[in-house]
């Protein structure tokens, strides 16, 4: 059994391969296999996202989009997948905060300090044996903490992104145990994902 980074790979090198460029519109994971299942993942995600803006309202976070940009990166249809990502972005998240506040601080928003700082971002998060989400979700908070305009000391605007975070994956957590969808229908949209991606995989396999 081929894990899923496997599998995508497989599935690139067969595409460029066989020069079958149109499968890259294929749908990579749909919302539902029917018309119920669509209505209720849309709502799930949209109760999810109201929730968590309220809850970061409810807070008085200065920057509340960053509670529900945080739940919909990370909700996910099982607890198992939401709690990794969780806290991979966790993790992430409070590296690029913490790396970005110090270096602004010290020595201002340069650009050659800039590119440091993700260097060095990204081998604190090697050391933390966190894997690419982690430093992906740092750099972008590293990225706003040093880049984006603020009025407010870097500090104060790291410790809002990491808390505005942290709201947002509560949230997320909170909605994968209230309202989960069916194992089943996971399992079975992967099913049949995978299945029609590999149906055309040779030129030869078809019947």
């Amino acid at each position: 059994m081929f894990s899923s980074g496997a599998r995508e790979l497989m599935h690139g090198q067969e595409i460029f391969r066989t020069g079958n460029l149109t499968q890259l519109a294929r749908p990579t994971d749909r919302v539902g296999l029917t018309a119920r299942q669509v209505l209720e993942h849309c709502a799930r995600t949209a109760v999810a996202a109201v929730s968590s803006l309220l809850v970061a309202r409810l807070f008085g976070l200065p920057e509340i989009y960053w509670a529900p940009v945080t739940t919909l990166v990370i909700t996910q249809s099982s607890l198992g997948s939401t709690l990794a990502i969780s806290w991979q972005r966790f993790v992430g998240t409070v590296l690029g905060a913490v790396v970005g506040a110090i270096l602004v601080s010290y020595f201002g928003a340069h650009i050659v300090v800039f590119g440091i700082s993700v260097f060095i971002l990204g081998l604190l998060c090697a050391l933390a044996q966190t894997d690419r989400n982690a430093y992906r979700f740092g750099s972008v908070t590293l990225t706003i903490v040093m880049l984006v305009p603020m009025t407010e000391p870097a500090w104060r605007v790291a410790f809002h992104r990491s808390a505005g975070v942290s709201l947002g994956i509560a949230v997320a957590l909170v909605m994968t145990v209230v309202w989960p969808e069916s194992e089943a229908k996971i399992k079975k949209l992967h099913s049949l994902h995978w299945k029609v991606r590999f149906r055309h995989r040779s030129p030869n396999a078809r019947t």
